[in-house]
């Protein structure tokens, strides 16, 4: 029996983004992402390896030379309809928020079990490592262009923020295309 198994759900990649390593959070729009191990070349969160942040500050010192399982930012189309929602926006603009990826199709996508595979068709794996918590950075950036609903962002986005992933398999990704989701075959841990 395999260790991970096909799931019926496919996302349709709806947006693509580039975070240039020189200038902070802000994604800038793509048709074509091409995926390194490294993640994407010049990106912000390119890289095999890191320095530790503050989501592993109770296991590293900062700054200490980790592996890189944030190389991504993927997020739900679905989720950000419903963040905007809560913001009393009409839409929001995923270069806000540091998008690589935004997918339709992918139910509860904020919640897929860490280490499932979004895999396209010509073989481009990519490994959710785990959700990516809202943080005020993404305000920020909102709130450049969109007065009054920077402070919003955070609590809207609450359980609905995305997942970061890493390249296991490099390859391409094109507006338009597809990711299917395979999620480990096991049960959920119960102490």
């Amino acid at each position: 029996m395999p260790v991970l198994r096909k799931t019926e759900y496919t996302g349709r990649i709806t947006w693509l983004g580039h975070v240039p390593a020189d200038r902070g959070l802000q994604a800038q729009p793509i048709d074509r992402l091409d995926l390194g191990f490294a993640g994407v070349s010049g990106g912000r969160h390119e890289g095999e390896n890191r320095a530790s942040c503050v989501r592993v500050k109770n296991l590293y010192s900062q700054g200490t030379e980790i592996r890189n399982v944030r190389q991504l930012t993927v997020l739900s189309e679905e989720e950000l309809a419903q963040i905007a929602a809560d913001m009393g926006m009409d839409r929001l603009d995923p270069a806000h928020l540091g998008a690589t990826i935004v997918l339709r199709g992918i139910p509860d996508f904020t919640f897929v079990p860490p280490s499932s595979r979004l895999q396209g068709q010509d073989g481009v794996t990519l490994t959710v490592d785990m959700e990516n918590r809202p943080c005020v950075l993404p305000g920020r950036e909102i709130e450049k262009d969109h007065a009054g609903f920077g402070a919003r962002f955070k609590p809207a986005a609450q359980n609905r923020r995305g997942i970061t992933a890493w390249v296991e398999r490099p390859g391409s990704l094109s507006l338009g295309g597809e990711l299917t989701l395979f999620v480990p075959d096991q049960r959920a841990w119960a102490p």
